[in-house]
């Protein structure tokens, strides 16, 4: 059975934003959990997703009342997601679609867009180019960041606005850490084989290893005959990963910042997919141009 959703607090609409992008022209930021219309998640939850156990009148009440907290609730400003499918499939637009796209990335020069990825656990990516003008977002997750969605999403910003790598600013946003993204061999053993760097992605646990720290006396005895050492188990920095993907793709490591923030330990402030089997709200991450100049 799912795990029960936290007892939230009555509280305000937060939105995370990160300080190297507090720049005039931009708006930007990453939302929270709590401050928003939905019962299905816990208290007043802020789900931005038209989930299967949401009411869709909800999500819509919770999109004005971020677009009202950006300052962006007015019709001069179009609201632009995707039907995300962990790909590294991009759109770049110049004007609100008339259909929905189906993608992980969207960038733009145009003003009066918010381009807007939903996440529960997979990486939020905001690009921003402070010369051109010009921004991008991205949902990452591991089959995108193998398919390295964010490297080639620096790259059509190169291509199609001019963009230098070295400009670039990045903000990544929370996501799952390293301390709670259990993975397969399967998922290791396809990085390694994609990335040079791949095997530093991971760290191996073995299961039994918190339980020895909290109870060391319980390992004090010879285990039972066929019970030999355990598996290990593996965990995947996917937050690292796209730093990595982005310093390969020519940003300066001064200007990408990531949080520290871990959406599975951190339930009260986010949604997690992993850490309430699937039963769980979207967040929104968000970047917009308000003015050229």
């Amino acid at each position: 059975m799912p795990a029960p959703p936290p007892a939230l607090p009555q509280c305000t609409l937060q939105v995370l934003r990160n300080a190297r992008l507090d720049l005039p022209w931009l708006v930007h930021g990453f939302s929270t959990r709590g401050g928003g219309t939905s019962r299905a998640y816990g208290g007043n939850a802020l789900n931005l997703g038209f989930t299967r156990d949401d009411d869709r009148a909800s999500v819509e009440r919770n999109r004005a009342l971020l677009l009202q907290a950006l300052g962006t609730e007015t019709p001069a400003w179009r609201l632009i997601t995707l039907r995300q499918v962990h790909s590294a499939m991009l759109h770049s637009i110049a004007s609100a679609p008339e259909h929905p796209l189906a993608g992980d990335g969207l960038i733009t020069r145009t003003t009066g867009l918010l381009l807007a990825v939903q996440t529960a656990d997979c990486v939020p990516v905001i690009l921003v180019d402070p010369v051109r003008q010009a921004i991008g977002v991205f949902h990452a997750g591991w089959r995108g960041t193998l398919r390295r969605i964010v490297e080639k999403g620096v790259g059509e910003m190169r291509r199609l606005y001019d963009t230098r790598p070295e400009d670039l600013l990045a903000a990544i946003g929370p996501a799952v850490h390293a301390c709670c993204y259990r993975v397969g061999e399967e998922v290791r053993d396809a990085f390694t084989s994609q990335f040079g760097y791949g095997a530093e992605l991971f760290r191996e646990v073995r299961e039994s290893d918190v339980v020895r720290q909290k109870y060391p006396l319980l390992f004090l005895t010879a285990r039972a005959p066929g019970h030999g050492p355990q598996e290990a188990v593996l965990y995947l920095d996917l937050v690292e990963a796209n730093r990595r993907q982005l310093l390969q793709a020519g940003l300066r490591a001064e200007n990408i910042a990531a949080s520290e923030l871990c959406t599975a330990c951190r339930r009260d402030l986010f949604f997690s997919h992993r850490a309430e089997q699937g039963a769980t709200g979207r967040m929104l991450a968000v970047a917009g141009i308000r003015h050229a100049g």
